[in-house]
């Protein structure tokens, strides 16, 4: 059955987004751009050229919450919506998880090392919620479930870059649906995120994203259609360069305590010299990433002071 892109504008340095409109037994929107008007022009255009009405599709579903994906979902008011679980505490925004999700950047803050000075992050740690639907989820996907109305299609849960991440997979055509697991010319970001339940504790994000692609290494891909940019076919030698290039990475972290320990915060300093003042939550979720992976592999140690700071230093 044809699959349709649909290139969406968003106002986020990232740039376009892809959505994905699925012709089968369902009609299926797959993600909804940010909630824009430029958004809802092209997505709606999209949907005329593939020769259909926005009053046509019949569910919308996500590869994840993130404003750039999850926006337009209250454009479709008489179609089904589904997801990961995960999505419903983002689409309704109750002031419990509000309250919820600052206690956590809160605590990771400072954990970090972050001055006080700096703790205005906690706010900005919701990115733009406003461009975000507030249409609660209908049903909920989950690993190895089938795609409502294209059996075909198989649910993956892929954590990592967004907790409610997931993506979709064709064993039969080799095809792949993959949101921003992975991109043609750029690595996605593993972003920190409050854990569903606050009883799992702080996600490893980055450790979570090697696994997806290191299962993604043994399908049989021929083509993910990704969430922005190019559809990818080398998928993968791409993911192989970029295991190889993480793993620098991570080094690169090492070297930096080759002679004292240092928090989470003045290694981001270092690491991002330029960047880490305009984007501190990218750059603090990256260095986090690094220093998993390097606790993963046992070559440095984590200790905490009296103060609740977190330091890292050579095993």
């Amino acid at each position: 059955m044809p699959i349709h892109k649909i290139v969406i504008p968003t106002p986020f340095a990232v740039g376009d987004v892809n959505s994905y409109l699925m012709e089968g037994d369902m009609l299926t929107l797959v993600d909804a751009g940010p909630k824009t008007p430029d958004a809802w022009k092209a997505l709606k255009k999209g949907i005329e050229q593939a020769g259909f009405r926005t009053e046509d599709v019949e569910q919308v579903v996500l590869t994840h919450h993130h404003p750039d994906h999850a926006g337009w979902v209250d454009g479709f008011p008489d179609a089904r919506l589904y997801g990961h679980i995960y999505n419903d505490a983002w689409l309704k925004r109750d002031e419990a998880f509000l309250q919820y999700h600052d206690a956590f950047y809160s605590d990771r803050l400072h954990e970090e090392g972050v001055p006080g000075e700096a703790m205005h992050w906690v706010e900005k740690m919701k990115r733009p919620v406003q461009l975000i639907g507030s249409k609660p989820l209908d049903g909920y996907l989950k690993e190895e479930d089938q795609l409502p109305g294209h059996p075909e299609w198989l649910v993956m849960e892929t954590p990592g870059h967004a907790q409610s991440h997931l993506a979709f997979w064709n064993p039969v055509s080799g095809e792949l649906i993959g949101g921003d697991n992975v991109l043609a010319t750029v690595s996605s970001n593993p972003l920190i995120e409050p854990p569903l339940d606050p009883e799992d504790g702080r996600p490893k994000s980055l450790i979570q994203y090697n696994s997806v692609l290191k299962r993604l290494l043994e399908m049989p891909v021929n083509i993910v259609y990704s969430g922005h940019g190019i559809d990818v076919r080398n998928i993968h030698e791409l993911i192989a360069a970029r295991l190889v290039n993480q793993h620098e990475r991570a080094m690169k972290v090492y070297g930096m305590l080759a002679d004292e320990k240092a928090t989470t915060y003045e290694l981001a300093k270092r690491l991002f010299p330029r960047k880490y003042e305009k984007e501190l939550g990218l750059t603090l979720s990256e260095t986090i990433g690094q220093l998993d992976y390097l606790l993963e592999d046992g070559l440095i140690t984590e200790q905490t002071d009296d103060r609740g700071v977190l330091w890292y230093a050579r095993a």
